[in-house]
């Protein structure tokens, strides 16, 4: 039950962050990131591995961008954020 209550405020957390403007996404955007492993490591074990993939499919959907953006600084290029 405790798993599914922190999937719920996960869920709710990112959604507040993605109405923020751009430019105050960062460190929230970050620390959702940061524990979206933990999470989904926790739904494999507790509901299985296809509800984990499920998951990280949600997951690349809803931050799309912030993942193109830190794949592009990986690469050494330099993107431009929008006003």
């Amino acid at each position: 039950m405790t798993l599914l209550f922190l999937s719920v405020a996960w869920v709710f957390a990112s959604a507040g962050v993605a109405m923020l403007p751009i430019r105050q996404q960062f460190i929230p955007v970050a620390l959702l990131l940061a524990l979206a492993p933990v999470l989904l490591v926790l739904i494999a074990l507790q509901v299985g591995w296809f509800m984990s993939l499920l998951g990280i499919a949600a997951l690349v959907s809803m931050f799309r961008n912030p993942l193109m953006f830190i794949l592009a600084k990986l690469r050494g290029q330099n993107p431009q954020l929008p006003q």
